[in-house]
């Protein structure tokens, strides 16, 4: 069955994670999103690992394959006056521009949303950047680890004591998407009820506070800054991360109240922690936490983390496995759910993809082309969309546009 957006054409003037996932959304659910790359300048992304096999190639980057599947790589020099003529050939020919650079990029190109709406006024541009594309700190570049800082998150992250740690991948790049998708789909309605396009600006610095927004509550209403708390919580004790058996194997505990306290001492066979004056009261647990954390870790270490989870699980208190990579690519409950797809890439040979969590009845997504090498579908692009002849395509590629 044909995706949602199987009518929609996007060209994507985009690079590292941001844009790409954006357009991913639509990729996935049957949009033609062409995606602009250069050669001179890859993206960031062709040259991060993992690389297939530990080999280093512009088309081998694993990264790069997970955001990119489903989109076609048309290459474009767009520092050539000429190549820009040829976007602009291809804007007429989409309803959709999306754009990730630093703000005042397109604006050098000549490819701003008002001059793009003159050869298509029913244009929809969105535009994502980091801060926004107005403001005293507009230009300044930025990737989603150093967003992660600037958002706060990484204030919130360790222990009190210590320095504050960042989260371990650009988690701000993968806030942004689906608030840049919504308004996408909203402006898409709006087209569809006025004709009428609209440019659209996305601030991921804005999108990552929606996820901080009870801190900045805290703050505003009762002017406290929150800081770090390793894994402790207000309302539950024990709380935490604990050693298992294996090689660096984990799992996770929650107790919340008396009752689930009483429970978890049954199950790991220290019923008389209930009345030991230490742990018999939340406060006198949160009094001993450390105590406490060092005395589950010793009932923990001896257990694989899926016994323990399962174990306390029957008992009716919180507990998981912290899953690795392993972990969820066996993981029975997204094998079921067919969440990862098997292509064959050009240069990885066969590759799992990654699908997406909502499932549509009726117009199901899928991902059924792998990631494009660079510019592979430039020639495609160009006869098939732009319809262009061999004398001007080889003029063209003569010409450097193509680079």
């Amino acid at each position: 069955m044909a995706g949602i957006f199987e009518d929609i054409r996007i060209a994507a003037f985009t690079w590292a994670i941001v844009g790409p996932l954006i357009v991913k959304y639509f990729a996935d659910y049957g949009a033609t999103v062409i995606r602009i790359e250069s050669s001179l300048r890859p993206c960031t992304l062709r040259t991060t690992p993992p690389f297939k096999g530990g080999e280093i190639g512009i088309d081998r980057s694993g990264y790069f394959a997970h955001t990119n599947a489903n989109q076609y790589s048309m290459s474009l020099n767009l520092s050539h006056p000429r190549a820009r003529e040829v976007a602009k050939r291809l804007v007429s020919n989409v309803d959709i521009v999306v754009e990730n650079f630093t703000p005042g990029v397109m604006e050098k190109w000549g490819l701003t949303y008002d001059e793009l709406a003159k050869v298509k006024p029913e244009l929809i541009m969105l535009q994502s950047s980091s801060l926004g594309e107005t403001g005293p700190y507009a230009k300044r570049s930025g990737f989603g680890m150093l967003l992660d800082g600037l958002a706060g998150f990484s204030n919130l992250i360790g222990w009190p004591e210590q320095e504050p740690q960042p989260v371990g991948i650009p988690y701000c790049d993968v806030i942004g998407p689906p608030f840049a998708a919504s308004a996408l789909i909203a402006a898409l309605l709006y087209k569809r009820k006025t004709g009428k396009g609209q440019l659209i600006e996305v601030s991921q610095l804005e999108t990552a506070l929606q996820f901080l927004a009870p801190y900045v509550l805290e703050y505003t209403a009762n002017g406290k800054v929150s800081c770090r708390t390793g894994n402790s919580s207000s309302s539950a004790v024990p709380h935490g991360v604990y050693p298992c058996k294996g090689n660096d194997r984990w799992c996770v505990i929650a107790v919340f109240g008396d009752d689930e306290w009483r429970s978890f001492c049954q199950v790991i066979g220290e019923a008389e922690w209930v009345t030991d004056a230490r742990f018999a009261t939340f406060l006198a647990r949160k009094k001993n936490e450390a105590e406490l954390d060092e005395l589950i870790s010793q009932w923990t270490q001896a257990l694989t983390p899926e016994k323990v989870a399962s174990r306390l699980q029957r008992a009716g208190v919180a507990a998981g496995v912290v899953a690795n990579a392993a972990d969820l690519y066996s993981d029975p409950q997204l094998r079921h759910r067919k969440h990862f797809c098997v292509l064959k890439h050009k240069e990885l040979g066969d590759f799992s993809y990654v699908g997406q969590p909502a499932m549509l009845s009726e117009t199901p997504h899928s991902v059924t082309r792998p990631s494009p090498c660079l510019g592979e579908h430039t020639e495609q692009v160009c006869r098939e969309i732009l319809g262009m002849g061999d004398d001007e395509f080889v003029e063209l590629l003569s010409d450097g546009v193509f680079e």
